[in-house]
């Protein structure tokens, strides 16, 4: 069986769809390389995500917003948990999303961000590597769009102005006996459309198999780690996996250092209705696919499942 495809999305796309394609059909993960997002933004942002995440406590949990669901600002420790997960993840975020203009129509779906004042710079940075992630994502659409047979610029109107939230996440240090091995973000899969991981070159990122095993995502460094989510793994009547993937603690001195990543959680707009794909439906079973909803309506359904809402 082939493996998880390593791809560079600078070649010709309808080179590359094909193998992004399968990869995300038998695994639901592809790792991409020449992204486009500028090495030194990347170190620029990893060093003021470790700074920010270095501020004592108190200062942290005053950007918390209580009844925000986690979706802009500081999230403490221990808040999240994995759907029908007993216990809470090992982690803190920040959450950065897109920043709209007064009066726009999709306002009423997304808070505005907040900034630390600490951290100079910070709010440029941050824009500016959510923009970036944005241009890399929409390549990765429309590889997707040529792998289903769909016009190039397909999803393009889909995603414009949607609800993308981009993580600045911190897996604290594990000490003690039982660190090494330890489960950091339980067995979990992504609500959104797609996912761009960056940060995952720290062993740890494993994925389940169709055959119910778990198997490493090996990533070299500065590339993208991919992944379907749920809203697309919907749209596409379970064609492209939305795959069940968690994060161990490595073994060796690894597994007592912090672990730091940013994920971009990549969303359909809010007025978006998921409805499955035509060349996605089964001709022998036209019944058998998820009934339409809005992306807004399922982010909601999702989040109550994780505590975040």
């Amino acid at each position: 069986m082939p493996d998880i495809a390593t791809v560079s999305i600078a070649r010709p796309l309808n080179e590359v769809s094909e193998e992004i394609g399968r990869s995300f059909e038998e695994y639901g993960f592809a790792v991409i390389r020449d992204h486009g997002i500028p090495a030194d933004l990347i170190a620029r942002a990893e060093e003021l995500s470790k700074a920010f995440f270095a501020l004592p406590d108190d200062v942290k949990r005053a950007y918390f917003i209580a009844g925000g669901g986690g979706a802009r600002g500081y999230t403490p420790f221990g808040t999240e948990r994995a759907k029908d997960a007993e216990v809470h993840d090992l982690k803190e975020f920040w959450h950065i999303g897109r920043s709209l203009p007064e009066g726009h129509p999709l306002a009423e779906y997304m808070p505005p961000n907040i900034w630390p004042t600490e951290i100079a710079h910070f709010r440029e940075t941050f824009e500016a590597l959510y923009a970036a992630f944005e241009k890399a994502g929409a390549r990765v659409l429309e590889a997707i769009a040529l792998h289903l047979g769909l016009p190039r610029e397909w999803f393009a109107a889909t995603v414009e102005d949607g609800n993308s939230v981009m993580r600045l996440l911190h897996y604290p240090p594990l000490t003690g006996a039982d660190a090494e091995g330890a489960i950091r973000a339980a067995a979990h899969g992504d609500i959104n459309t797609i996912t761009l991981l960056l940060g995952a070159e720290e062993a740890g990122l494993e994925l389940l198999t169709k055959e119910g095993e778990w198997k490493a995502v090996a990533v070299p460094e500065g590339a993208l780690v991919i992944n379907i989510g749920d809203m697309l793994d919907r749209l596409t009547n379970g064609k492209l996996r939305s795959t069940t993937h968690r994060v161990v603690n490595p073994h060796g001195e690894a597994a007592y250092r912090s672990r730091f990543s940013m994920p971009f959680f990549l969303h359909f707009r809010p007025d978006f209705t998921i409805e499955t794909l035509e060349s996605c439906i089964d001709p022998t079973a036209p019944e058998d696919h998820p009934a339409p909803i809005s992306s807004h309506d399922f982010l909601l359904q999702r989040l109550r499942e994780i505590n975040l809402a």
